[in-house]
């Protein structure tokens, strides 16, 4: 089942968002080892530079698997995420029109 994430991130943390920018980068490649991403990027302000959060389409088993994984990314670990929020996509949602960021063996469901 495909899963539409979406991160809020509290303001004023750019400082410690650029600090562990390439762990959670690495969470992301990595699923988690319980889903497989999609893809996924930054969301910003209409300047499209102030960051808001960050987004992504998910590949999963169910809804828990998505909140566990972004729960265990970095950014939410260092307190940067305010809420988490998760949809299901449509059963006609076209995952093979994406080229993944994770690999097809980094899920595990």
């Amino acid at each position: 089942m495909h899963w539409l994430m979406i991160c809020r991130h509290h303001p004023g943390k750019d400082a410690e968002r650029a600090a562990i920018r390439d762990r959670h980068r690495a969470h992301v490649l990595s699923g988690g080892g319980r889903v497989r991403v999609l893809i996924g990027s930054a969301l910003t302000d209409d300047d499209g530079q102030s960051p808001l959060g960050n987004f992504g389409v998910i590949e999963a088993t169910s809804r828990e698997d998505v909140i566990a994984f972004a729960k265990a990314d970095p950014y939410a670990q260092a307190g940067i995420v305010a809420d988490i929020a998760v949809t299901a996509l449509a059963t006609t949602f076209q995952a093979h029109r994406i080229d993944p960021m994770t690999p097809v063996n980094a899920a595990s469901g």
